[in-house]
């Protein structure tokens, strides 16, 4: 079963490729997105990784503290846009 992880706090700079690169390092990840804004199409700032249960566990246990670029991602397992 594949998982969504929430991706915050990524520098504005980073692109998907950059972000799925720095994360493939725990797993296969099936997909990356980041949201952007719908006017300007400029990052903001977070984004979303679709990923197997078992590599979802992994990240969620390992990847808490990760830097890109020197800012401290945050890593949690997404909630369902009606929560």
């Amino acid at each position: 079963m594949v998982k969504t992880i929430y991706i915050g706090n990524i520098p504005w700079a980073t692109t998907e490729e950059e972000l799925q690169a720095s994360l493939s390092e725990y797993g296969e990840i099936h997909a990356c997105r980041i949201i952007t804004d719908k006017n300007s199409g400029r990052s903001r700032g977070y984004g979303f990784i679709e990923v197997d249960d078992e590599v979802a566990e992994y990240i969620l246990e390992n990847a808490p503290g990760m830097e890109i670029e020197g800012r401290q991602l945050v890593i949690n397992e997404a909630r369902s846009r009606d929560s």
